[in-house]
């Protein structure tokens, strides 16, 4: 048996998120991104143009999001909706 199919057979299959779901999912990742590395860069950044400057956001945050932060998220996605399924007997 492989990894795969023991992960299944212990953890039945999620749905993927909603669109509801993964807008809000993105935008806890996004906004305190975006908070944290304005405040930490925003000295360095300042005074460049704003596209330089949303350029340079853009391409730290989003690997920051993508590998980093939504991969927990969707980890805690699928332990929430354990309990709750726990919880109505499911």
């Amino acid at each position: 048996m492989s990894a795969t199919e023991s992960a299944a057979t212990i953890a039945p299959q999620l749905p993927p998120p909603s669109t509801h779901q993964l807008a809000l999912m993105i935008w806890v990742a996004v906004f305190p991104t975006l908070t944290a590395l304005n405040l930490l860069l925003g000295p360095v950044l300042d005074g460049m143009p704003s596209v330089a400057r949303t350029l340079i956001l853009a391409t730290v945050a989003v690997p920051i999001v993508i590998y980093g932060i939504m991969p927990w998220l969707h980890r805690a996605r699928r332990v929430i909706i354990a309990r709750i399924a726990a919880r109505r007997g499911l």
